[in-house]
């Protein structure tokens, strides 16, 4: 999912607003929707998304978001009145597209315009869940999803490749590396790869874009950006275990102090509340990379390193507040400065992102690779990553950049302030 506005890149993308959410104009900028990354937070943290689940009573139900945008405006100013920097709001809804046939989805194309439209007015993003929750091929989706970004600016989507009920899926796995080549052709330079992923048993309630989804009652949950709390942590400590104390000392009050302000919103808009996704997001310098390098003194990518991502997932797990989401760590290789620098240099690939996901991790995210990578590759990735899931019975998805004109090894630039140069990686 930069620094200076995911607003606006969600703005120029055409989305408005995450990624963890739309990707960016939610993800985080000064320019689209007012939020300004180069006045500091007063708080440790900054808030990256507050996303309401809508619990929908027909179809799509503008009604219900209207009145989810309402609550979330509320929300980004209570948590502004104390002190907190909010980058992005967020809107997820249930599978309802997922119900429908072909020529059912081509019906919605129109609606979920209207709502892309309300939503990104008021500088937020939305998605639509998974439109995809069966193992089965779907010749008709990847096209229809290519329309869909066309037609929209602000709404991200997935497909279901692994649940806790059925294992993988391997039709729905080519069926969204299908949907990968479409959307990263849709719009200009490939960034609608942005706007969606591949599902790995991701729960209901997952604050984090592209492949948040709503079920049940109306809720609250938020993701926070947290990468620069982290490397202080690690930076102040002695050694390994001295660094995992500290860390979980400032994370349980860091994000105690957020839980008591989601709640008494929850409470207020009498809403569910659903926790918290600590996954402490980066942002360009606020970089994880560096976090993870304060740790084990190694460059990102380096032997230590899988150990040190450990470290961060295990105090994460710990820390004793409501949880949903990936509760992992984020590697998103465009949207990280020392993660690009390294991925430049060579110190790490693909693979290697499949590794270290085995111990933390939302799988593969914003990993540039050849905009002509073939369907049956993109499946393997994509049905590794669904293994991987299985396995360890942890959320993980795929979200990759399909690069146009390039190949591996190539240099990787992005039009956009809040993503960073890296390289086209080996598929």
């Amino acid at each position: 999912m930069p620094d200076p506005s995911r607003r606006r890149f969600l703005a120029t993308l055409g989305i408005a607003a995450i990624t963890p959410s739309l990707a960016r104009q939610m993800i985080e900028s000064p320019t689209v929707a007012g939020t300004s990354r180069s006045t500091p937070a007063s708080r440790g943290v900054r808030v990256r998304t507050i996303t309401a689940g809508v619990a929908m009573e027909r179809g799509l139900d503008r009604e219900a978001v209207a009145r989810a945008l309402e609550m979330l405006a509320r929300a980004r100013k209570r948590f502004e009145a104390e002190g907190y920097e909010v980058q992005t709001t967020r809107i997820t809804m249930p599978p309802v597209i997922a119900a429908l046939d072909a020529k059912g989805r081509r019906a919605a194309l129109a609606p979920i315009a209207d709502i892309d439209a309300m939503v990104a007015a008021k500088a937020t993003v939305c998605s639509l869940g998974p439109v995809l929750t069966v193992d089965r091929a779907d010749a008709d989706l990847a096209p229809w999803s290519a329309e869909l970004v066309k037609a929209t600016k602000s709404t991200f989507f997935s497909a279901v490749v692994a649940s806790p009920a059925n294992g993988v899926a391997a039709h729905a796995a080519r069926v969204a590396a299908e949907v990968m080549r479409a959307v990263g052709g849709a719009v200009a330079d490939g960034k609608g790869s942005f706007r969606f992923a591949a599902a790995a048993n991701i729960p209901a309630g997952t604050p984090f874009f592209p492949v948040g989804w709503h079920e049940g009652t109306s809720s609250l949950a938020i993701g926070l950006e947290s990468a620069d709390l982290v490397r202080l942590a690690f930076a102040e400590a002695s050694d390994v275990e001295d660094g995992r104390r500290r860390l979980t000392e400032r994370m349980t009050a860091e994000l105690r102090a957020v839980e008591k302000i989601a709640s008494a919103i929850a409470s207020e808009e009498k809403v569910r509340y659903g926790g918290i996704d600590p996954s402490p997001a980066p942002m360009g310098a606020v970089s994880i990379g560096a976090a993870l390098e304060a740790l084990s003194h190694v460059p990102f990518g380096d032997a230590g390193t899988l150990r040190a991502c450990a470290v961060v997932t295990e105090v994460l797990k710990s820390i004793p507040v409501l949880q949903c989401g990936y509760a992992g760590l984020m590697l998103p290789v465009l949207e990280d400065k020392v993660l690009a620098q390294r991925a430049i240099e060579g110190r790490y690939g693909l693979r290697d992102l499949l590794l270290f996901s085995s111990v933390c991790g939302t799988g593969l995210d914003v990993v540039p690779v050849p905009g002509d990578t073939s369907i049956e590759t993109l499946t393997n990735i994509i049905l590794d990553v669904a293994a991987q899931s299985v396995k360890l019975k942890k959320p993980l998805s795929v979200r990759l950049y399909l690069a146009p004109g390039t190949k591996p090894g190539d240099a990787m630039h992005v039009n956009d302030p809040l993503l960073t140069d890296s390289v086209v990686f080996r598929a």
